[in-house]
């Protein structure tokens, strides 16, 4: 499940940018509209650029292949997400401010579940869109990994910089000395820890377990609140709940 907010789609950056981001949304919703309806191998480019109401060549401006529109909902989500988490207050500790900005990204989440659990559909009637899918997952995590350990070193260049550079932070990579030592990944960059590795990881897995848990209690809680307990509990530690 890719991440979509309507809201944070239509409120970001200027007006071009917010047509921009409107009509990649419309794309996506098309393809898998379109894909959920007459099987994704069915669906042509041509029809899917039709059903957004713009050419082929505006589709190919957005997607490089037919198939990333049945994949990823929102391109820019994680990078949102991403700026998010370097600019929150230098004082939050990292999974608040990891769970603040998937929030702004969550907003609209109870609209959005229709269409998310359309593209699961697809994705799952067609292994090789499920293992694109999977990728796309597996780089999205890995990609915030790197922003968690940047607003750990300070070199988030917002907010969120002074205090991380103070060694100030929450958890097993606050100044303790005993955090596992990065390495550098092909490209010479500095590789996530253990901590921020697995700080994205239980992140994405918040998401999904909010997401499946309030689909079968939708009348019990709204989805945010779920979020919410879910965070609530990964702060506490996990503690085993009451008998």
């Amino acid at each position: 499940m890719q991440l979509m907010s309507e809201k944070s789609a239509a409120g970001g950056g200027g007006l071009r940018e917010r047509k921009k981001r409107a009509t990649r949304a419309a794309l996506a919703e098309a393809a898998v509209r379109l894909a959920a309806e007459h099987g994704a191998e069915k669906v042509t480019v041509e029809a899917i650029s039709a059903a957004a109401g713009v050419s082929v060549r505006t589709f190919f401006n957005y997607f490089d292949t037919r198939d990333d529109a049945f994949v990823v909902i929102d391109m820019d989500a994680g990078a949102r997400i991403r700026r998010a988490v370097l600019d929150a207050p230098a004082g939050l500790p990292p999974l608040e401010a990891l769970r603040e900005a998937m929030v702004a990204e969550l907003a609209e989440a109870e609209q959005q579940h229709e269409l998310w659990r359309l593209q699961a559909e697809v994705l799952h009637a067609s292994p090789h869109l499920l293992a694109r899918s999977v990728g796309a997952h597996l780089a999205a995590e890995a990609d915030l990994a790197d922003a968690i350990a940047a607003r750990l070193r300070g070199a988030g260049g917002g907010r969120g910089g002074a205090g991380a550079t103070s060694g100030t932070g929450s958890g097993p990579t606050s100044g303790t000395g005993s955090r596992p030592r990065c390495g550098s990944d092909e490209d010479g960059r500095t590789a996530p820890g253990l901590y921020p590795r697995l700080l994205a990881s239980v992140a994405s897995a918040a998401v999904r377990t909010s997401m499946d848990y309030w689909s079968t209690h939708q009348e019990e809680a709204a989805f945010l609140d779920v979020f919410h307990e879910v965070f609530r509990l990964l702060a506490a530690g996990l503690p085993a709940p009451h008998a």
